[in-house]
């Protein structure tokens, strides 16, 4: 299967220092993947740069076969959304008003909303389950519903590849649930995901590919099964042993690596 998305060794400095260090993988199309790593180790920098975002500080991106830097912004929009961790909405805009956004590289400068547009947000609102938040304020909504109006949010604009930065973060069980099958749900439609998980437990059964990154291991890329390792994740984390074994087919408790 040829890959959607390359990264050839890949790096990335702020003034601070490195962030990432020739990171190479790439994702297949059709694929859905999980993006790990400890806090501060790169995973909303590398989704930035996925994005178009960011630009690389050394080596380089291929979306398909086309360098990302040679393509215009607009033209990301059309194949990638990155949905973020948070969305600040100064304002009190509804959900419809929030989703539309996501029609924006659809929209010629002076001209407004046209049917195929209103078919987009329809259908993101639909797929995300939010038809009927369509006129609460965006503020006034609870965590899970936000974290669905974001998802809405980056399906409106039709993309093929949808990144996820910690969509399950700071949810209760309940809608950490929902939030999974609302992935597994996008991806049979045929969408592609690339999503920053918190926690390490909800992977199994949803992501066939997993990414980690870490300061303290090499990047690695495989199956849910040879990357959900005790002691690969203990070196990639940095984490002491835990002091009883709680592990289930390789992936470790919550508390133990939900970092």
């Amino acid at each position: 299967m040829s890959a959607f998305l390359t990264f050839e060794d890949v790096s990335f400095s702020f003034a601070q220092g490195k962030v990432l260090d020739r990171a190479s993988f790439s994702l297949a199309q059709g694929s859905c993947t999980a993006l790990i790593g400890p806090n501060g180790g790169g995973k909303t920098t590398l989704l930035r740069i996925a994005a178009g975002l960011l630009t690389p500080t050394s080596g380089r991106v291929l979306l398909g076969n086309q360098p990302l830097l040679s393509l215009r912004r607009l033209e990301i929009a059309h194949e990638v959304a990155l949905v973020p961790q948070q969305l600040e909405v100064p304002f009190s805009f509804t959900v419809e008003q929030i989703v539309e956004q996501g029609r924006t590289p659809y929209l010629s400068l002076f001209g407004g909303l046209k049917a195929q547009d209103r078919r987009a947000i329809e259908r993101a609102m639909e797929l995300t389950d939010v038809t009927s938040l369509r006129h609460r304020v965006y503020n006034e909504l609870s965590g899970g519903e936000r974290q669905r109006v974001k998802i809405a949010l980056g399906l409106a604009q039709e993309p093929r590849l949808l990144l996820l930065d910690e969509p399950t973060q700071n949810l209760d069980f309940g809608r950490q649930m929902d939030l999974i099958n609302l992935i597994r749900s996008l991806h049979s439609e045929g969408i592609y995901i690339f999503a920053a998980m918190h926690d390490l437990t909800l992977i199994p059964g949803t992501f066939s590919s997993v990414v980690l990154i870490s300061p303290f291991e090499r990047l690695r890329q495989g199956s849910p099964e040879e990357i959900l390792k005790s002691d690969l994740l203990e070196r990639a984390f940095r984490c002491p042993p835990p002091r009883s074994s709680t592990l289930q087919h390789g992936v470790s408790t919550p508390s133990e690596f939900a970092l």
